[in-house]
């Protein structure tokens, strides 16, 4: 017993320590990012990856998998928050999401996706890549207004008022917030070249949250005008905990839209879970295989619990999950160990958080984004002819 014990310690120590510190900087900037882009308050995020770490890793057999806020999710939980008009009442559909999830598990339907095609899956995340680009896009260039692509936008094509639509434009731009997006895309690509991904440096993601930190700091220690505005910069409670929102559940029965919610919410994560979980085993040296039922068993109850706690919806994410594999984890400890790292930093540094600029995290989901509808998705799904094409496109004119 004593040997098994000091030979885990020894196997956290030397592999999963490490590995949970590397996927915390990769899963920091995107739970803010994900809870930017799903229309929720930014430390519903966080919470969704603290969830994901200590609640989710302990009940999956998953070995390498790492859960937390989902890109996949943003559309439609934006759209159920808008929808049901309260947060409070959202988060009834979330809980409903989670218990769908243990459903299906204990009825062992984890074979769920292999019956949903292929081209309207690639087509589903396609669709949630442009909504998430346009999204981003009045954050990135620091526009002021509410309404830019409803008037913003439109007004610069109006006949006969080109150059005064083009000032006026202008002059609800931030420079700053596009100085910082610009120099943000730049890192993100440059990153991503393989002789940077072989040095193993700092994830990209962290390294534009830091990047933007110190740009606006300089820029706000000079005078500049190309200094951000404080509603330009993210805003996270300086006590996280006394700001929760819980869920209300004398609405639960009120509305049957929770329920319709829940459902497609439940199904969408249960979908993105079950591809991530089969990607991750792929990359898995060790050839382990997670069991299907019991990973929606630990998804519906970290989605529960997330509902219950004033989080955001979570599932199992393929870039983290990559992420842990590179950084050399061998147990589920590690996921375990990034929810640690998260929960410190919430409790420990909100006054550094809080100096991050959107910019810097809208340049972050651009690229997530067009990473999930790239131009040769396109391609390589016309290529397999007009029964694959015809589904994927229709998937994407719907959603």
């Amino acid at each position: 017993m004593i040997q098994t014990l000091n030979r885990h310690k020894t196997i956290w120590l030397k592999y999963d320590l490490p590995a949970g510190l590397s996927v915390f900087l990769v899963a920091l900037p995107l739970c803010l990012g994900i809870a930017l882009a799903s229309g929720a308050p930014l430390y519903a995020g966080l919470l969704s990856g603290i969830i994901g770490g200590l609640v989710v890793s302990i009940v999956s057999g998953s070995h390498l998998a790492v859960s937390g806020p989902a890109a996949g999710l943003t559309t439609l939980v934006a759209a159920s928050i808008i929808s049901l008009g309260d947060y409070r009442v959202f988060l009834l559909a979330v809980m409903v999401a989670g218990l769908f999830q243990v459903v299906l598990g204990v009825l062992k339907l984890g074979t769920i996706a292999n019956y949903f095609p292929s081209s309207v899956i690639k087509g589903m995340l396609a669709a949630i890549g442009v909504i998430l680009v346009s999204k981003q896009i009045p954050l990135a260039l620091g526009y002021d207004q509410p309404d830019f692509w409803t008037s913003g936008f439109p007004q610069l094509f109006t006949s006969g008022h080109f150059l005064g639509s083009i000032q006026n434009f202008y002059e609800h731009t931030t420079e700053g917030a596009m100085l910082i997006t610009g120099i943000s895309l730049l890192l993100l690509v440059l990153l991503q070249h393989p002789i940077a991904k072989k040095l193993k440096v700092i994830p990209a993601p962290l390294v534009v949250v830091i990047v933007g930190i110190i740009l606006n700091i300089i820029l706000s220690g000079n005078g500049s005008a190309l200094s951000l505005k404080e509603s330009q910069l993210v805003h996270i409670p300086s006590d996280i905990f006394a700001s929760m929102v819980f869920p209300d559940f004398s609405k639960l029965f009120a509305n049957a839209d929770i329920w319709k919610d829940g459902l497609i919410i439940g199904l969408l994560a249960t979908l993105e879970t079950l591809l991530c979980i089969e990607a991750v085993d792929k990359l898995d040296v060790h050839n382990r295989i997670t069991p299907v039922n019991r990973e929606l068993i630990a998804q519906g109850i970290g989605n529960m619990t997330c509902g219950l706690f004033g989080a955001i919806p979570l599932t199992a994410v393929v870039v983290r999950g990559a992420a842990n594999v590179d950084a050399g984890a061998r147990s589920k400890l590690s996921a375990f160990t990034h929810g640690l790292f998260l929960l410190l930093a919430v409790a420990t540094i909100p006054f550094i958080l809080n100096k991050i600029p959107y910019a810097s995290l809208a340049a972050i989901l651009l690229i997530t984004g067009f990473n999930l509808t790239k131009p040769k998705l396109y391609r390589n799904m016309w290529s397999l002819g007009t029964k694959q094409f015809v589904p994927f496109l229709i998937t994407i004119v719907v959603i």
